[in-house]
């Protein structure tokens, strides 16, 4: 079974199809930063792991505080990191009155300030909000498979009941990564993407803007 299955994923890939995860408001904490907001000697409580090997939702939440409003519960995914940084869609950021460039994870010199509040403190964090710019995780494997090269940028078909081309999405390949396009909730709701969702990588963005299929 585990054969079929992976040869079932394989003719996928190699279709250029992917599927599309929702990524809701998220937050990504240094070891630091972690037991400040949790308490000395805090560390994050895996509860569910993520589609991304290694990477999980942990059990802590925290509140966001902008100028406008506040968030409250919101995630904190694992591993600690080496920055904070917290993603939002651009409806999160206006509800909060928090102004954020879109941009790739880790991306952050210049970026949105908001307060993070934990049960035992609270972060003043100067820049580390961003829009997550969407993006496609790819394995190594199928980047060879499909020719792209990371950071490339594609242009992608979702099929769903509100079909859309997402196009300027960043391709991110490592041999650590599962084969997964993200995108936020403002875009999913867009799109019309609830559960299962496939999308179609239809052709790359050329640097003079004409595009060409790669299938």
């Amino acid at each position: 079974m585990k054969d079929i299955v992976t040869a079932v994923v394989d003719a996928i890939h190699m279709a250029g199809f992917v599927e599309i995860e929702v990524s809701a408001k998220h937050v990504h904490l240094t070891e630091q930063d972690v037991e400040v907001l949790f308490g000395r000697g805090a560390s994050l409580e895996p509860v569910r792991p993520l589609s991304q090997p290694g990477q999980f939702l942990s059990g802590q939440r925290v509140k966001l505080i902008g100028p406008k409003g506040t968030m409250e519960r919101v995630a904190v995914l694992g591993p600690a990191r080496s920055a904070t940084q917290v993603e939002l869609s651009k409806s999160d950021c206006v509800a909060l009155g928090v102004k954020a460039p879109k941009r790739e994870s880790g991306d952050l010199a210049g970026s949105g300030s908001v307060t993070i509040e934990g049960p035992c403190g609270t972060l003043e964090v100067k820049e580390g909000v961003i829009i997550a710019h969407n993006h496609i995780h790819v394995t190594e494997a199928d980047s060879r498979r499909l020719k792209l090269k990371d950071k490339e940028r594609v242009s992608v078909e979702v099929y769903s009941e509100r079909p859309v081309i997402f196009n300027d999405v960043i391709i991110r390949v490592s041999k650590n990564f599962s084969c997964r396009m993200h995108i936020d909730f403002d875009e999913a709701n867009a799109a019309g993407v609830q559960g299962f969702t496939l999308g179609r990588i239809v052709r790359k963005v050329e640097a003079e803007g004409i595009g060409r299929s790669i299938l």
